[in-house]
């Protein structure tokens, strides 16, 4: 995209630095907005994902399903540290000044932990959709399982980072000079087809493969249900959409975030030559840099086992929950052996989703 500004990478010592030495894309001020506005999401970003890891490892929360919800607050607590963190300071300048190496590094590692983030909602989605709807196809969940699923998440996506390190595409300045991400404005087929692919396989596949898991899910608890109410039983109906609200707002929220960002890639494959503003072009970055801030937060809202754990190591245990910490374990298969009820009760600080 063409933002009419390159601030070229030039030699100095023993790094390179931009040539732009001052804010000259964007008035000061909106450089100081900009700083303000990464500074509270970085705060917000290490603060709610740290607050996860630690809770689930010092309660031995670590099951199955957790598991998945652990690794998607690691790659969001790096999104904060390499992305929103680093912007922080650049913008504080008014200008990318710790060098090419650290641009190369921010873009892939945003890039990289971003696309961690949508695959591993995309496997809580594939888990689920096994749990409820395939109950007899043998996979069942289980630590092992869970481990295997997210090396392949974790390789996957570093196959798609780290390909633009060796040409194929590429890590530069965007917008407004202050962050880096894929090369979005360079002029080469390498980089269409990089673009291309990457548009089709590692955002709107993820993208089906969830609407059709929880589709599916969706539709198996409500025939579920209504055939339990029918027979005159208790149905789960209340416990089944509030486990499946938590992951849907997770999968809204960073689509929310993201999508403007696929959307500004399909652009430029589209049409090489149409003219993007910096600042229009910078946004959606910046944007996209804020959806590690939202899954702790929904988690946190819309589980009380977790909520109670995180209430109770914060006020360290002055806290005292008013319940015991028992759940329901929801969302049972359709095509079960016997009509036994839709519930039970464990007894767990966080339940799995």
């Amino acid at each position: 995209m063409d933002t009419n500004s390159s601030a070229p990478w030039i030699s100095g010592g023993a790094e390179e630095t931009l040539a732009t030495v001052s804010p000259t894309i964007f008035p000061r001020i909106g450089y100081s907005i900009i700083s303000f506005i990464m500074f509270i999401t970085t705060l917000l970003s290490v603060f709610n994902n740290g607050l996860v890891i630690v809770v689930m490892v010092k309660n031995s929360l670590l099951q199955p399903m957790n598991l998945l919800i652990l690794s998607l607050a690691v790659s969001d607590l790096m999104i904060g540290l390499c992305g929103s963190l680093v912007v922080t300071i650049t913008n504080y300048r008014g200008y990318f000044f710790i060098g090419r190496g650290a641009c190369v590094f921010q873009g892939f590692a945003v890039n990289y932990f971003g696309l961690v983030s949508l695959c591993t909602l995309t496997l809580l989605a594939y888990e689920r959709y096994h749990v409820v709807c395939r109950p007899r196809a043998g996979l069942k969940m289980s630590m092992r399982r869970s481990l295997m699923g997210l090396l392949c998440v974790w390789v996957y996506c570093l196959f798609w980072a780290i390909t633009p390190l060796f040409g194929w595409s590429g890590y530069g300045p965007e917008g407004v000079q202050t962050s880096c991400s894929l090369a979005w404005e360079e002029r080469s087929w390498s980089n269409y087809s990089y673009l291309l692919l990457y548009t089709l396989l590692c955002f709107l596949l993820p993208v089906a493969i969830i609407i059709y898991c929880y589709y599916n899910v969706l539709t198996i608890m409500n025939q579920l249900n209504q055939s339990v109410e029918l027979q005159g039983g208790r149905s789960s109906r209340q416990e089944n959409e509030h486990a499946v609200t938590m992951v849907l707002f997770m999968i809204v929220a960073f689509f929310v975030c993201w999508l403007p960002y696929t959307v500004l890639s399909v652009v430029v494959v589209a049409d090489p030559e149409l003219y993007i503003h910096p600042l229009i072009a910078t946004m959606p970055m910046y944007f996209a840099k804020t959806s590690p801030v939202y899954n702790p937060v929904i988690y946190f809202l819309s589980n009380k086992q977790f909520r109670d754990a995180a209430l109770e190591m914060l006020s360290c245990g002055k806290y005292i929950p008013h319940t015991i910490a028992t759940s329901n374990i929801s969302m049972q298969p359709l095509h079960s052996e016997r009509r036994l009820p839709l519930t039970r009760t464990i007894h767990s600080k966080v339940l799995p989703m």
